[in-house]
């Protein structure tokens, strides 16, 4: 079944024949990015949207498995925070978001003459709540991961095959997820959870969301990592505090995506 699907995935990509793939980083799109050069060569480049919602580690990252795999990449800036409807942080915010980087993607592949957009969504997001799929269907933006039947464990199972470092990467997004809906996203406040992340990430713990609830920083870790929190709660709390946190909670449920979603989801079965 998986050489069935691999398969499947490099017919598709080879048939489009001029792509830009949307690269975040993240395992999907990296491997969509290493598939496409394989099958495509120049014909394929990867291009990512910089902004301050993208944390540093992941475009450094991004920059290197391009290099690892000579794929050509390109960067552009986007400017989601520019826009108002997107500072507002409703439930539509990942809608503005996409919206602003599928139309940059547009213009980009109209000016090199590229065929078609492709990002790496893949089966296992389709439950999820994701406005920014609107934004791709708008764009006519492709999933070929969706269009192969790629779950999110064949993406891993063939990253891994294929040498691509980032196969067990944990899953990410960007740093405006961990701003709760209603409370405008600014730079300042982007800076601040990428620093208190990178706290937990100096410690050790490779899966870790720091959800921001105004003065309180609310962790969200692996239930096996719990341990290494608590050992080190004092270095956290006081690292935190200095980046501009008053309270640090750690919560119980542990790692999930989209977590602040949640409620979002309580009110709609309401």
């Amino acid at each position: 079944m998986a050489q069935v699907k691999e398969q499947a995935l490099r017919s598709l990509i080879r048939k489009m024949g001029r792509v830009l793939v949307a690269y975040s980083g993240g395992i999907d799109s990296t491997l969509l990015t290493v598939v496409a050069h394989q099958e495509l060569g120049s014909s394929a480049v990867a291009v990512t949207a910089v902004s301050p919602s993208l944390p540093s580690a992941d475009l450094e990252e991004a920059k290197t498995i391009a290099q690892q795999f000579d794929c050509a990449h390109v960067l552009i800036e986007s400017h989601e925070l520019d826009d108002p409807n997107y500072q507002a942080n409703t439930p539509l915010r990942c809608y503005f978001c996409k919206h602003e980087v599928y139309g940059e993607l547009v213009d980009y592949a109209r000016a090199h003459d590229f065929t078609f957009i492709i990002d790496g969504t893949n089966l296992d997001d389709v439950g999820d709540i994701r406005p920014g799929r609107k934004a791709a269907a708008e764009y006519g933006v492709r999933s070929p991961l969706i269009e192969a039947q790629f779950t999110k464990q064949d993406v891993r199972d063939l990253a891994r095959a294929l040498g691509v470092p980032n196969w067990d990467k944990p899953s990410a997004a960007c740093l405006s997820s961990r701003i709760p809906h209603g409370t405008a996203v600014t730079i300042q406040l982007l800076s601040q959870v990428e620093q208190a992340e990178r706290v937990l990430h100096g410690l050790g713990i490779r899966q870790a969301r720091v959800r921001h609830h105004g003065e309180v920083a609310r962790l969200e870790v692996s239930p096996e990592d719990f341990e290494t929190v608590l050992n080190r709660r004092e270095k956290i709390t006081e690292q935190l505090r200095a980046i501009g946190y008053t309270f640090v909670a750690l919560d119980l449920v542990g790692y999930r995506t989209g977590s602040l979603n949640e409620i979002l989801k309580v009110k709609s079965n309401a």
